[in-house]
Order: C-alpha cells, then structure tokens, then sequence
C-alpha cells in the first residue's frame, strides 16, 4: 500500500462518529452542483442569521470528474437531444444551466480569495509536494488552492488560518464559511468540525454505483441517521474555546 494515499486524517476522525454521529450529516442538500443554489444563503433557510462570505469546494466528483484538472462540462458529453428532449429535461430537474456555469457564478457572487478549492488529490503535501497538481487546478480554474498537510476532514485549523490571513475574505468565524463537497465524512464532517455550514452534493460527476464502497456507505449511514430524526449540528467555532 502506498502510504501517500492512505488518509489518517479520515481513519482517525472516523472514530468520533462513534461519539457524535451527527458529524456526518449536512446542514443542506443539493441534487448536483449545478442545483447550487447562489449566493449560499439560500440553502440554510431553516438557519437565522446565515452570513456565508467564503467558500471551500471540493474537487472530485463535485465539480470536477476524479483526477481531473479542469471544470467538469456535462453539456460536452451529453448526447444530442431534440429540442423537445431538451425542454423536458429543463422541467424536470429545473435546470438551465450546467455545471461550467454554476462555477462561474459562483466565482463571481464569491471573488478572489473568498472561493478556495481544498482537494485531498490536488493540494495535499502527502500527494502534491511540489504543488503541481495544485498549480494545474488553479490554472485550469482561476481558483486558489489550499496546500494543506492534514488531509480532509482535519484540515479546519489550516482552512481557518487561510481565511484569516487574507482579512479581504472577510471571514472571522469559521460560520462564515460553507464547505461544498461529495463526501460525507470528508468534506461535511470536516465543516462540522470546524464549525462551518456544509452543502452536500448528492449526486457527484460520477454515477453512484461507480463511486467507493465507502462512499456508498457512508451515504447509508446518513440516511439511517436522518430517519432517526437525527440532525446536523449547529455550527460553533472549536477554535474560541
């Protein structure tokens, strides 16, 4: 086993779902990135006082196909479809745009340093030291990466201290940051623990039945917890005690 590709962060953190299982759970739910809904707040409605100023997204399998250096482009291998075809798929998931254009506007409502991509494939020191997998992204995108040294979902120490070292952000509190991503005890968990709001993608660039085992059941284990009535937890700075 190549030890670079081995996540301690996730084996260790996995083990205090055993102790709050609703780590893993999300504070709101999209379809696919393109259900984004822009700006932010609007996804926390049941949440008072939602001041989103930055964003962590994700790279794999939210926004990008796996491995991949560039913005997924879902219009790109759709197959050609009659126009009737076309209309009835807009009004079925009420979609007029694909995912190319979420990301853009999501670059425009979150500008500059406020949008940061923090990618265990692209980014993290164990994978990426020299930082080319991290440069390729950001030149493919026009997004900041985050060179990270503790892989997600115990990374919030190093998002934080981005944010703050860059007061243009805005950010002060970690609740000020939604974390946007595929995996529920990566990017989710990591938000939760950090004290941030997390937005799950539901439904990744690739088909669920072609996604990991664990990723798999990790989603069964959160659908078992949310019938249980149980809930994310409200966000709450860990880095103020």
């Amino acid at each position: 086993m190549d030890m670079n590709t081995l996540n301690v962060s996730a084996t260790v953190n996995i083990f205090r779902l055993l102790a709050r299982p609703t780590l893993c759970l999300p504070h709101a739910t999209v379809s696919t990135f393109r259900h984004l809904p822009i700006p932010l707040n609007q996804a926390f409605g049941k949440y008072k006082d939602v001041d989103i100023r930055a964003v962590v997204l994700d790279k794999d399998n939210c926004f990008a196909y796996p491995k991949a250096n560039e913005v997924y482009d879902d219009y790109k291998v759709r197959p050609k479809l009659s126009m009737l075809h076309e209309l009835i798929i807009i009004a079925i998931t009420d979609i007029k745009h694909g995912i190319q254009e979420s990301f853009k506007r999501l670059r425009e409502a979150y500008p500059g340093r406020r949008l940061l991509i923090v990618s265990n494939t692209s980014g993290a020191l164990s994978l990426d030291r020299s930082g080319k997998l991290a440069d390729e992204v950001m030149k493919s995108t026009g997004v900041t990466v985050l060179p990270h040294s503790t892989k997600k979902p115990g990374c919030g120490p190093e998002i934080m201290e981005y944010f703050l070292k860059y007061p243009e952000t805005g950010v002060t509190r970690p609740d000020q940051i939604a974390v946007v991503g595929d995996r529920l005890t990566t990017d989710v968990m990591m938000a939760n623990l950090m004290g941030s709001y997390a937005i799950w993608v539901k439904d990744g660039v690739v088909p669920v039945e072609e996604t990991s085992v664990f990723a798999r059941l990790e989603q069964k284990f959160a659908q078992f917890l949310i019938r249980r009535g149980y809930q994310a937890p409200d966000p709450a700075s860990p880095f103020e005690k």
